[in-house]
């Protein structure tokens, strides 16, 4: 009998354990699609302030560079694909192209001194470098929670666990290399 007693403490243990590994993977998993949500949320509210500042900029080389209106077009139609991309492999190919067409645009802006030389202009300049390097950031924030969630999707045991409660691994925000390697051009 006190054979059978310790077997069913040790199975009660066993199980006890295993429970409390689940409650702590699950909560893990719960923290980690959370902490990627407002990651991505911070990317978008970035992304938004971008898409505000680029019809002043817009207006502001519109009157300097009247002749250069297929430019201007481009840029807008890159804007509204970037407002209306769904999902995170989408914005990153719409924000793709409208950097490209920000990066001719400020080299249409280059040719015109009193452009660069304009306290509006300016102005614009410094913020959308500003929102640049604060959708960098949110960009680095976002990836390395997707990474720190795509390696517990991978691992063992905790890869089985996520699957068990429908957690699935999350996709990066990626820039072609061209695009990471080359960023917009804001300089005068």
């Amino acid at each position: 009998m006190n054979t059978m007693n310790t077997l069913l403490y040790a199975i009660g243990g066993f199980i006890g354990l295993l429970i409390i590994y689940l409650i702590f993977a699950y909560n893990r998993f719960v923290t980690l699609a959370n902490r990627i949500k407002e990651a991505w949320s911070d990317i978008e509210i970035q992304l938004k302030r971008r898409y505000d500042l680029i019809p002043n900029l817009i207006e502001t080389v519109k009157g300097y560079a009247t002749h250069e209106k297929g430019l201007f077009e481009e840029v807008t139609k890159a804007r509204t694909l970037a407002m209306g991309a769904q999902g995170v492999k989408d914005h990153a190919q719409a924000e793709n192209i409208l950097s490209g067409t920000l990066k001719s645009l400020f080299a249409v802006a280059e040719a015109y001194p009193d452009l660069k030389a304009s306290n509006n202009f300016a102005q614009l300049h410094d913020e959308l470098a500003d929102t640049e390097n604060k959708i960098q950031a949110a960009r680095r924030f976002y990836n390395s929670n997707v990474i720190e969630m795509n390696v517990k999707m991978e691992s063992f045991p905790s890869g089985v666990v996520g699957r068990m409660f429908g957690f699935q691994k999350s996709e990066f925000f990626e820039l072609e290399e061209k695009a990471a390697r080359e960023p917009v051009k804001v300089a005068f």
